[in-house]
């Protein structure tokens, strides 16, 4: 079968939600009140952190598909004063949040346990907190998400191929700068991190057999595989792995705006930032070259991220390992694309209907072991009013 990256259809309802007249829908999806519908439409269970566990409507996949976002909507009214990265929570907010991500991989890998049957896949997306929020592609909600979706892999083989230079694939070429002309940089940089749980591999041998992605990105084995999400340590090298990506990007974009060659305040690794990026040379003519770019065109100046906005995924490759990976985020592109998985939603209620029983029978058995684990507390919505699914359109 060709290695390819595959294209498939997920159907959704039609949203019900009405946008005020004069706001654009990502204006609005960002407010307080839609939020709060939200929770009240979609809700499945909130934490004393408001860490919300809530269906996805318009999801990625109709086999397992949630997420969990810190919905400080309620706290923080402005939309770019919210948390959009790990490293902006709070301690007992990561605690609780490594928690729920443990418990929820659990039930998914004992839910489908064969590789060869269902790609599992965990991951968080954060956003550039400078983004403008009526900007095209921007996630309709500016709030750090974890995402929770498995796909049966008969429905990826059967899919048609998905166009190479589609724009989510490319990251909007952004992909072209750091896995064509900063990959070696980049895992050089990445290498340094004293890792013991995490197992650097390299990205052909990580990547799934069908699709050809992850693309030129460090990858890590989880040695151990999915128990060790039950270890602090894990989750400390998982954030030291974050903190790496930070310290890349702030240094690179660093240079590009200020043309400046330095380590960055409040650097996490700045030594090691001083021996392997600054004096690499390409690096280092890159952000240059990049910086010239932004001078000369107005347009590409205008998609330039300068806060640093990242995908850190974790997800069951083809031998069954546990594999840890991290991009930057410049388009707001879904999250399966780092694996060569462009989602199409198509509005078909018909469809959805036909699978959305199973669907919130299989969130409602997860949001049980959160309950169990004394986490917080569940929620009601018009489809599961009481605790089990009932059809609510």
């Amino acid at each position: 079968m060709k290695t390819t990256p595959r294209e498939i259809a997920t159907p959704c309802p039609q949203m019900s939600l009405k946008v005020p007249d004069g706001m654009t829908q990502v204006e609005f999806f960002n407010s307080p009140a839609n939020l709060k519908n939200l929770a009240e439409e979609n809700g499945l269970f909130r934490t004393p952190e408001d860490l919300l566990l809530y269906r996805k409507l318009v999801g990625h996949s109709v086999e397992f598909d949630t997420s969990i976002i810190l919905d400080s909507s309620r706290r923080i009214l402005d939309p770019l004063g919210r948390p959009v990265r790990r490293d902006q929570m709070k301690r007992q907010e990561k605690k609780v949040w490594s928690k729920m991500t443990q418990i929820i991989c659990d039930y998914m890998f004992e839910k489908y346990p064969d590789p060869a049957e269902h790609l599992i896949l965990c991951g968080e997306a954060s956003l550039d907190s400078t983004w403008p929020l009526n900007k095209p592609g921007v996630p309709s909600i500016r709030m750090i998400h974890n995402h929770f979706m498995v796909f049966p892999m008969a429905q990826l083989r059967d899919a048609k191929e998905a166009d190479a230079n589609n724009p989510n694939l490319t990251d909007s070429g952004h992909n072209t700068l750091f896995l064509r002309q900063l990959s070696e940089a980049y895992g050089k940089f990445l290498e340094v991190l004293d890792l013991q749980i995490l197992k650097l591999l390299p990205t052909e041998a990580a990547s799934l057999q069908l699709t050809g992605y992850p693309q030129g990105l460090p990858c890590w084995e989880v040695i151990g595989g999915a128990e060790r999400l039950q270890d602090q340590y894990f989750w400390y090298e998982y954030e030291q792995v974050l903190r790496g990506f930070l310290d890349f990007y702030r240094t690179f974009f660093s240079m590009v705006a200020t043309g400046e060659v330095r380590v960055p305040d409040n650097a996490n690794f700045a030594n090691q930032i001083d021996d392997v990026l600054l004096g690499n040379q390409r690096f280092v003519r890159v952000a240059r070259d990049l910086r010239e770019k932004v001078i000369q065109d107005p347009q590409f100046a205008n998609d330039i991220r300068w806060r640093p906005a990242y995908k850190q995924i974790m997800f069951r490759d083809d031998k069954g390992r546990l594999v840890v990976t991290i991009s930057q985020n410049s388009v707001g592109n879904a999250i399966t694309e780092l694996l060569g998985i462009v989602v199409k939603r198509q509005v078909d209620s018909a469809a959805y209907a036909a699978v959305e029983e199973g669907l919130v029978s299989r969130l409602l058995e997860v949001r049980e072991r959160l309950q169990a684990a004394n986490l917080g507390e569940s929620l009601s919505s018009p489809c599961w009013p009481n605790g089990a699914y009932q059809p609510c359109r």
